[in-house]
């Protein structure tokens, strides 16, 4: 067996949302560097990025509450919810762009204008309610956001929501028009297709065996050529590891300190797909409820309008599972093989932390169908079963790391894994993830290319027009870029409901 063994500039592993936009990013920046994509799975976007393994809501913090939350005093915190806003924009910008400049056509191929709404009941949640939409107000990121608790007003909103619910209990909704779908696994496939007329390598069926050190300081890694069975040796001078819940086990296998103390928490999750088209029809929004008491954030009831294809779906969940994969397509020994000395006591503790997220994980998982239409009817009072679904979704791997809060803190985000000396990047966690995949990407650049920020920034600002800017605290530049972005990506046009 012949070994090949080449020589690249970068190394991308996985192809999913991340690599495609950090690979489009360098493609501008550095166009003369050479890149190689490496993919286990036969083509892009088939893992987390898919369209069918995430909620594809382009995360504003429109509507997600857990992004919003109440202090002692009663004043709601809204600094995540803007910083999180604040990222999207910027996905936008790059996004309109890469339009722009012809390098990727059709925006509507992967993105649509689509209502965002929060929606919740009882006196409580309706007094929340009310008070975060004061205070987003006030920021002109949430420009155009409506409340009301008027049950008539709400079902010109939510017709399928509002039919046939008979509780007397106070109920209220926030509406916000500027928000969008957008389908990740089509944005990757484009990515890709633009990355190859770039002269990107882009090698799929390859699995990344192992990940070592060179005495000159470049990177080799022994990837596995699943097609012919041979093995092959590349080397880059930087790495970057975008493989969703996959990123873990290849982070470890690196060795650098930055490595260790870090472990990984699968979650699995299922959402209910309607499959009747006069149920689809009469909903047109994506609508997020409040997490029950106890569950994590990543549990947060919604029920989303979807385009999948050219076909507009309708999706509601998610339920969560578990899973000891650390992808759909992983093994079942990941989760046991992630475990290594210098990160044992770090899983024991959020074991023993996180005794009621598992509590609630194995509840979730002993949940019958009817057990689901009931969670379903509490969205959709008059939901049939007939008209219902399960569709698996992806798999979820929540960083497990020690922080100030104390050893094993599971967290819930994206975070950025890097080597001192910026020559491998990792990146590991959950949602908002693909929605902010540019400004992590961003982060990405400062921290393993200082050296080229400077010479970069004129063509980042040309990409990117607010990198650098809080939109929040700029109302007149915020006003310009989202009318350009709102134009460029084709987002001005509503469409209307069918009741």
């Amino acid at each position: 067996m012949s070994n090949i063994q080449k020589k690249t500039d970068v190394i991308l592993i996985g192809a999913g949302v991340m690599s495609a936009t950090l690979g489009s990013l360098l493609k501008e920046l550095a166009p003369e560097w050479e890149i190689t994509v490496f993919e286990k799975l036969a083509s892009a976007g088939e893992e987390s990025s898919n369209e069918w393994n995430n909620a594809g809501t382009g995360h504003a913090a429109l509507c997600e509450l857990n992004y919003t939350s109440e202090k002692a005093d009663g004043s709601i915190d809204i600094s995540k919810a803007v910083n999180i806003n604040e990222q999207f924009q910027l996905s936008r910008q790059f996004w309109s762009f890469l339009v722009n400049s012809d390098l990727i056509r059709n925006p509507q191929d992967f993105i649509k204008p689509i209502p965002h709404m929060s929606l919740v009941s009882g006196e409580k949640n309706v007094s929340f309610l009310k008070k975060r939409f004061k205070a987003l107000s006030n920021v002109s990121l949430f420009q155009g956001m409506e409340f009301s608790n008027d049950p008539e007003k709400l079902k010109e909103w939510i017709p399928l929501i509002m039919e046939g619910r008979t509780s007397n209990e106070p109920i209220a909704a926030t509406k916000i028009d500027s928000g969008t779908d957008v389908n990740f696994g089509a944005l990757t496939r484009l990515l890709f297709d633009h990355l190859k007329s770039k002269n990107v390598e882009i090698k799929y069926k390859h699995s990344i065996k192992d990940i070592k050190r060179t005495r000159d300081g470049s990177w080799e890694v022994k990837v596995h050529n699943l097609d012919n069975g041979k093995i092959e040796y590349h080397t880059a001078k930087f790495i970057f590891i975008g493989g969703g819940g996959g990123s873990l086990p290849l982070l470890q296998k690196t060795g650098i300190p930055e490595s260790k103390y870090i472990g990984g928490f699968p979650v699995s999750g299922l959402f209910m797909v309607c499959n009747n088209p006069k149920v689809v029809a009469q909903h047109h929004a994506k609508v997020y409820g409040k997490a029950k008491v106890g569950a994590p954030p990543m549990s947060v009831p919604h029920l989303d309008t979807r385009y999948i294809g050219d076909k507009k779906a309708l999706l509601f969940g998610p339920f969560a599972g578990f899973s000891p994969k650390f992808l759909k397509a992983g093994s079942n020994l990941d989760l046991i093989c992630s475990i290594k000395p210098n990160n044992l006591f770090t899983m024991l503790a959020a074991g023993v932390k996180e005794m009621a997220l598992t509590k609630y994980l194995i509840q979730q998982m002993m949940l019958s169908n009817e057990k689901r239409l009931e969670e379903l009817r509490e969205f959709i009072p008059n939901a049939n079963i007939e008209d219902w679904e399960i569709v698996v979704a992806g798999q979820r791997v929540q960083v497990i790391k020690d922080t100030e809060v104390g050893k094993g803190t599971l967290q819930f985000g994206t975070e950025v894994v890097s080597a001192a000396d910026g020559s491998i990047a990792a990146l590991l966690g959950a949602s908002p993830g693909a929605s902010t995949a540019v400004n992590v990407m961003l982060e990405v650049l400062e921290r393993c290319f200082p050296q080229h920020m400077k010479e970069w920034e004129p063509k980042i600002k040309e990409m990117i027009p607010s990198h650098g800017v809080s939109l929040a605290e700029n109302p007149e530049l915020f006003q310009e870029i989202h009318a350009f972005t709102t134009q460029a990506l084709g987002l001005g046009e509503k469409e209307p409901l069918h009741r």
